[in-house]
């Protein structure tokens, strides 16, 4: 009774990492080298376009604020669904001058929640 490739790879690794190996591969987005996006791949084409522009909106304005910016992250997981209603957690970091600042929160609109927590990680480094 031999075992085959997939049973042997999951032989020591923890239940949720072998058996969401090549999702979560998949589910980290790098925008430019210092935008990473998690969680964000089951969005469809225009929500995805509409949520890179806001990304890269408040990418560019840390940026210039001439703060450090070094890295921004966002991880999304979608909380509460049921039919016609979702909660969106979201959360954030952005790495500035070597100091780590992060923020999370839950909201129904995805968009209204992006923008609200990249409005409080922007208010952390002013």
């Amino acid at each position: 009774m031999g075992m085959d490739k997939a049973e042997k790879a999951k032989i020591g690794k923890p239940a949720r990492q072998a058996e969401g190996q090549e999702e979560s591969k998949e589910e980290v987005m790098a925008l430019g080298g210092n935008i990473e996006l998690s969680g964000f791949s089951k969005l469809d084409r225009g929500e995805l376009i509409v949520l890179k522009k806001i990304v890269g909106s408040y990418a560019r304005k840390f940026q210039d604020s001439g703060s450090g910016f070094e890295k921004l992250g966002l991880r999304m997981k979608v909380v509460h669904k049921k039919e016609k209603s979702e909660k969106f957690e979201l959360n954030g970091f952005l790495e500035v001058g070597g100091k780590r600042h992060s923020a999370e929160l839950t909201e129904r609109n995805l968009f209204f929640a992006l923008d609200k927590i990249l409005k409080k990680l922007e208010k952390m480094i002013e």
